[in-house]
């Protein structure tokens, strides 16, 4: 990857208030908003002793990436082919592929640091328990970045213009926060409804943190989903994406 590329992409990030707001910052606000409901901070029976704060705090750690993913990359990605900025570079000794990886590198670091920023706050201000199993949490956690990352590639490589970008971006990221739990935690979702979200990307992120939290290893079954729908998706993302 180019190091010069990578310093622009950043710099250019920083520089998106829109982007920092809804990836790094609206999570954490979700959760701090949640977690001032008083009832979300009692413990439940239904939710084997835990409490509503406690299920959605993977929840908001999922919902940075999916925003990044889904809303911002793709939007970036193909402003610059329909500008010509990816026709222009190849003719340049840095070739369009850095500038993809350089993305991919920016929105996963955001990522990261929102599911890190809001760990942070839910143990500071709602004495949410740190995840008892930190490796496998931090392996699903980096399965699940790379997953969104992969469905934010396809979003990117079927998408013309920007507006066709928003269009896709949009159909795909309601239906993938449903997954994550958004409106209804997985632990709450009737049996039948948990194991079909589980065998979507978000879904399996949000059950694999679920169990690595709890302190169980996240299960290879869960990883497992996350494995195959990252190289899926990166298949069909190497094979449809065009630079102009």
């Amino acid at each position: 990857m180019n190091t010069a590329v990578l310093r622009t992409e950043l710099r250019l990030f920083r520089r998106e208030p829109g982007a920092l707001f809804w990836i790094l910052a609206f999570p954490t606000l979700l959760l701090v908003i949640l977690g001032s409901i008083p009832g979300f901070r009692h413990h439940q029976a239904d939710l084997g002793g835990l409490r509503t704060i406690d299920v959605y705090v993977p929840v908001t750690v999922l919902l940075g990436m999916i925003v990044g993913a889904l809303q911002s990359m793709p939007q970036t990605l193909t402003g610059y082919r329909e500008r010509g900025i990816l026709r222009r570079m190849s003719a340049t000794p840095v070739r369009p592929s850095a500038l993809l990886s350089a993305q991919m590198v920016v929105y996963g670091a955001a990522a990261l640091a929102s599911a890190l920023l809001a760990l942070t706050v839910g143990r500071l201000a709602f004495d949410v328990r740190l995840p008892k199993q930190a490796f496998g949490y931090l392996l699903a956690l980096l399965l699940a970045i790379l997953a969104a990352l992969a469905l934010g590639a396809v979003v990117s490589a079927l998408s013309r213009t920007t507006k066709i970008a928003g269009a896709i971006g949009s159909a795909v990221f309601f239906p993938m926060m449903f997954c994550a739990g958004v409106w209804i935690p997985v632990n709450s979702m009737p049996d039948v409804m948990a194991r079909i979200v589980g065998y979507t990307p978000f879904g399996a992120a949000a059950e694999a943190l679920n169990r690595a939290a709890a302190g169980h290893w996240p299960g290879w079954t869960h990883l497992g989903v996350l494995v195959a729908w990252t190289v899926l998706l990166t298949v069909g993302a190497s094979r449809w994406f065009r630079w102009e």
